[in-house]
């Protein structure tokens, strides 16, 4: 009776534990550097709540850079979950690469200004401060993604000095810029707040001001290819819920409504 009863409880355990593998999947993510500081916060939160394990490939939103997401999608690597500025991940939804109904926008991002931890900080409360700022600076550095392109772009054109700039100002390419400062390749570097925060050696000036601000949408959405889109869909509802809220504000970031889409 005792050996019936102990094989039938060990047979229970045994269908239990299957249950519970079947139901954990395994989360293919791939996420740009805006929300990686908040991301790897959460991420162990969203496993131990879920059962499901997260497997992360970081890299640029843009680019044609090795770890770029345009490129990972392209070698055909395992996708699930894209994070990433939201109008890429509107051309992937384009082209067909992420499923169109998914697509959450998470949080908003300001462009800020770091020179290197010790270093004396300019005066950027107006425009024209930061353009006299630009010009006394021997060398900029900006990132290859969203901000880098408005600052390239947009932002040295409507201060007018984009002739200046041209010599030494320079885009960076995969490595965040706050590391190139850090190191003193840089005087000055402009990039997402939440991209600078991580980085040990800067001192971040602040937010650039009003007139010159750029806010960057960051989105996450299912990509087509997704063996787990059930998996990924919780993953992005947590990212978008207010369990994530702290962690998003303590990176630098403005969390938009949960469940909000574009």
């Amino acid at each position: 009776m005792r050996a019936a009863f102990r094989s039938l409880t060990l047979a229970v355990i045994g269908a239990l534990a299957l249950a519970s593998a079947a139901s954990a999947a395994e989360v293919h993510v791939m996420i740009s550097g805006g929300l990686t500081a908040a991301y790897k916060a959460l991420v162990p939160e969203f496993e131990r709540k879920t059962g499901h394990k997260v497997v992360t490939a970081f890299g640029p939103s843009m680019g044609t850079t090795t770890n770029a997401i345009p490129v990972r999608l392209a070698r055909g690597e395992p996708a699930d979950v894209l994070i990433m500025v939201g109008y890429a991940l509107g051309d992937l939804i384009k082209q067909g690469k992420v499923v169109a109904d998914s697509r959450v926008d998470l949080v908003k991002s300001p462009i800020g200004i770091a020179v290197k931890s010790g270093a004396p900080q300019p005066d950027i409360s107006s425009a024209d401060t930061v353009k006299q700022a630009l010009l006394a600076a021997k060398s900029v550095a900006y990132s290859d993604s969203a901000s880098g392109v408005y600052v390239s772009t947009e932002m040295f054109g409507k201060l007018g000095i984009a002739d200046q700039m041209k010599d030494k100002a320079r885009m960076i390419p995969a490595t965040p810029v706050g590391e190139i400062v850090a190191r003193g390749e840089a005087e000055i570097g402009l990039q997402q707040i939440s991209e600078l925060k991580p980085v040990a050696g800067i001192d971040i000036v602040g937010p650039l001001p009003e007139p010159l601000q750029k806010i960057t949408v960051f989105s996450a959405g299912i990509a087509t290819v997704s063996k787990e889109p059930e998996a990924g869909k919780a993953l992005i509802g947590f990212l978008a819920s207010s369990d994530a809220r702290d962690a998003l504000v303590k990176s630098g970031l403005d969390p938009i409504a949960a469940g909000a889409t574009h």
